[in-house]
């Protein structure tokens, strides 16, 4: 890596040429004056332990981890904050006294994104069903534990990976499979799909969303299309609904004030950018 001659953040992932941190933190550079860059960097998997072992002498100021890497990022890290720890995993880094440090934002971006797009939707926080058992479902079920939610149904195809994440967050997360899921949906305050299922060239998830009581919400972490085929039944039945865009948007905020000094905002003008980015 060349030395940035201004202070630079970057992302590294592979492939992320399809990322849209830059066209978010350069917004957020623009708007607030500050001389500086967020860069793309693809990182192959044989590469990124390296990689991330001379980051701290890089000059970059910090980054963004991105599949597939995260995990190998919460092994790099000197230390990390409790929300990575807790996750297991890290996308965020910056540089403290010369080390590599790490946190995960992706519970609070998640937590954000229903606080601003859905009223009052943790006010009687009850039962969850999440879709899904990958990175993104480790944050959703941290955050939904903080939020007092329980039981967590942690529906996934494969069991055994649910029930490993079962025993990594306790009692609150119980493990399904895919075949007792509707009947789950009945007592759901709240239904998250964390699946690539319903994301651009992919199968939906095959769900009977009437089975869902009038007062719960959706939300789908997936935000190409913005609408998903999820989103799109439980808007056509009268849920309320949050769309995966604003989890990313709120994500970004917490690195970018680490990296740069100044805490940015998550704005229509922001979601608007970045939304034109699809459209290419």
């Amino acid at each position: 890596m060349s030395r940035p001659a201004i202070p630079t953040a970057c992302v590294i992932g592979w492939p992320v040429a399809h990322s849209r941190s830059p066209v978010i933190h350069r917004f957020w550079l623009q708007e607030l004056g500050i001389d500086g860059d967020y860069v793309i960097m693809p990182v192959e998997p044989e590469r990124v332990d390296a990689f991330l072992r001379d980051f701290a002498a890089s000059g970059y100021r910090g980054g963004n981890v991105t599949m597939p890497h995260k995990e190998a990022a919460f092994a790099a890290v000197a230390d990390m904050d409790a929300a990575a720890r807790a996750i297991g995993a890290v996308n965020t880094l910056w540089i403290e006294d010369g080390k590599l440090v790490g946190g995960n934002t992706d519970a609070l971006g998640f937590l954000a994104n229903l606080d601003g797009a859905v009223e009052n939707w943790d006010k009687n926080p009850g039962a969850a069903v999440v879709l899904g058992a990958g990175g993104a479902a480790r944050a959703v079920l941290f955050a939904l534990i903080e939020r007092g939610f329980g039981p967590i149904h942690l529906v996934n195809r494969t069991m055994a990976r649910a029930e490993e994440l079962a025993l990594r967050f306790g009692k609150a997360v119980r493990p399904a499979g895919w075949d007792g899921v509707d009947g789950l949906l009945r007592d759901a305050a709240l239904l998250v799909n964390t699946t690539t299922l319903g994301m651009k060239g992919a199968p939906s998830p095959a769900l009977d969303l009437g089975a869902l009581p009038e007062h719960a919400v959706v939300t789908d972490i997936v935000y190409v299309p913005l609408e998903t085929p999820l989103l799109a039944a439980a808007r056509a039945r009268g849920l309320r609904t949050a769309d995966g865009l604003g989890m990313l948007l709120h994500q970004a905020a917490p690195g970018f004030a680490r990296w740069f000094g100044r805490q940015p905002q998550v704005t229509p003008a922001l979601r608007a950018a970045v939304l034109k980015t699809f459209e290419a």
